[in-house]
């Protein structure tokens, strides 16, 4: 009978020198993706479809079948927008007064379908969130027909578990909420406690747009060209507002910008009211389209009663391109966001291939485009999979692990959501690593990645990231790294990275595909899990 993969090192010197080696196999994929020469890996680029070259060239090389009728690429087209900065214009109208806005202040975002001339009233409604579940409802007793709903992008201080929270705060939960309520358009508050540098670009961040992109000047932005898979209808204007901004917004209100980010900041319930005034706009967007490929490539299953049934394995290609220079570099190489998920998805094939790995069920390898731009590369597979939709059972994805120190903790998002997490608390339990479950809820990471794209469509996923105890040197680490590097030109190959660490991770999750393609019985919800509407 084959062994599992972590079976196979057991002396603790040899596991230690087979890590190190593999940890070398693991970041040569890195050196490959993150180069210069590929530009940062914008959906649609040179750089990008170079990227999809190499990575299906691995998995044939790696044993991995074609898994659709177009081989290992799948075709995905995208509408992009772009605003015509000196034909677009946001300005307060106040007492008779205008007050022209500047982008320091306020940024259209284009992924709203603009409207080419609006004004209209505004209200500030908290943290603009409708819980049923958490008997929690920030908008019963207002009035927003025709008005542009201004709010703090946080979670606030609602007593709900951190999935839950998460799903109603990403911006098409909201935007949906506000839509009902009547609401036109939506000025979003960046979440005073978010992690310095968060994507506004991101569908389920901040809305993006006009400066986006972590200050990367005038951005494209991406939606999938079908109609029906856009999700911001109805919505006549987006806008972001700055700190600068905020007090512009907020002046004759009664109440304080900094009144209120000092609420947000400590979590505490926030005031509803009019905003004095109107918000005039003006838009000229360019619209154009591109193609980004998603990559997909299969181990078969090799039982006949459930071969035909997939466990996804999956991470995002692309990166943010090319943008402002932050000391003379202008190349957003992407190493750890995500190029390192997509090197362990590629060592992960290479262990199974190598071990001889015969799978109940069939593992599906998936490299998904447009992460960056709102997950739309997974939107578009899960919605449209080149497999049979009915028979996904699992999503295991990988973006940006964080592989910056010794692997002694595995913090798992979505651990208590399904029979996942006690896959993976076996798994990790075998391998030595004790798993834990997501620390920052509030950053809504469980729903700021592919895997969510998923879970909206009933399938059990988790998602993956280095764990820490509080207080220790991996805290201040892993938060040093977000706030120097995430969504900068310096995550790029020459950071300090625990290679060897990257490798025990990538056993950690083979083994872990394994034991989930091989349980005879599907992954499924808990019973009290809020996800488990959403299956078939």
């Amino acid at each position: 009978m084959r062994k599992s993969i972590l079976v196979l090192f057991g002396a603790a010197a040899l596991m230690a020198a087979d890590f190190v080696a593999e940890g070398d196999l693991w970041w040569a994929h890195i050196q490959f993706l993150a180069d210069d020469k590929l530009q940062g890996r914008e959906a649609g680029s040179d750089g990008y479809r170079e990227a999809a070259k190499y990575v299906s060239g691995k998995m044939e090389t790696y044993g991995l079948k074609p898994a659709g009728t177009d081989g290992y690429l799948q075709p995905v087209k995208f509408e992009t927008r772009q605003l015509v900065e000196d034909q677009s214009s946001l300005t307060l109208v106040r007492d008779g007064a205008e007050i022209a806005l500047e982008r320091a202040d306020a940024t259209l975002s284009t992924r709203a379908d603009l409207a080419p001339a609006l004004e209209a009233p505004m209200v500030f409604v908290g943290y603009g969130l409708r819980i049923p579940e958490a008997k929690y409802d920030e908008l019963a007793e207002l009035d927003l027909h025709g008005k542009i709903a201004v709010y703090i992008n946080a979670p606030g201080p609602v007593e709900a578990s951190g999935p839950v929270k998460s799903h109603f705060g990403s911006a098409v939960e909201r935007w949906n909420t506000l839509k009902a309520a009547g609401a036109i358009g939506s000025a979003t508050i960046m979440n005073p406690r978010a992690p310095i540098g968060a994507n506004p670009e991101n569908a389920n961040s901040a809305a993006g747009g006009r400066g986006g992109g972590g200050g990367r000047g005038a951005q494209r932005t991406f939606l999938l060209a079908d109609p029906n898979l856009q999700e911001a209808t109805g919505q006549k204007l987006a806008v972001t507002i700055t700190r600068r901004g905020g007090e512009k917004f907020f002046e004759g209100s009664g109440h304080t910008f900094e009144e209120i980010l000092k609420l947000a900041q400590e979590n505490r319930p926030l005031p509803k009211f009019p905003l004095t005034g109107t918000l005039r706009s003006k838009a000229l967007v360019r619209r154009d389209t591109v193609e980004a490929p998603n990559v997909a490539g299969m181990l078969p299953g090799s039982d006949p009663k459930i071969k035909n049934e997939y466990v996804i394995m999956s991470a995002h290609l692309d990166h943010l391109g090319t943008g402002r220079p932050i000391e003379g570099d202008n190349i957003y190489n992407g190493a750890m966001d995500d190029a390192s998920g997509i090197a362990s998805i590629l060592e992960i094939a290479r262990l199974l291939h190598e071990s001889g790995a015969k799978p109940k069920r069939s593992i599906l390898f998936l490299a998904v485009a447009a992460e960056e731009k709102g997950e739309l590369g997974s939107r578009y597979f899960a919605m449209h999979p080149t497999v049979d939709k009915k028979h996904i059972v699992a999503d295991i994805n990988l973006d940006m692990f964080m592989p910056l120190f010794p692997l002694k903790f595995l913090e798992v998002q979505g651990l208590a959501e399904s029979t996942l997490g006690d896959a993976v608390r076996e798994t990790a339990k075998a391998a030595g690593v004790e798993v834990q479950a997501d620390k920052e809820p509030d950053q809504n990471r469980f729903i700021r990645s592919d895997q969510y794209s998923f879970i909206r469509n009933g399938v059990p996923s988790l998602a993956f990231k280095f764990g820490y105890e509080f207080g220790t040197p991996e805290d201040k680490t892993f938060h040093d790294w977000i706030r120097d590097r995430y969504h900068k030109p310096n995550d790029d190959l020459n950071q300090p990275v625990d290679k060897a660490a990257a490798a025990q991770f990538n056993h950690i999750i083979a083994n872990l595909l394994e034991r989930v393609a091989d349980d005879t019985a599907r992954p499924r919800w808990k019973d009290d899990s809020f996800f488990k509407r959403f299956a078939n």
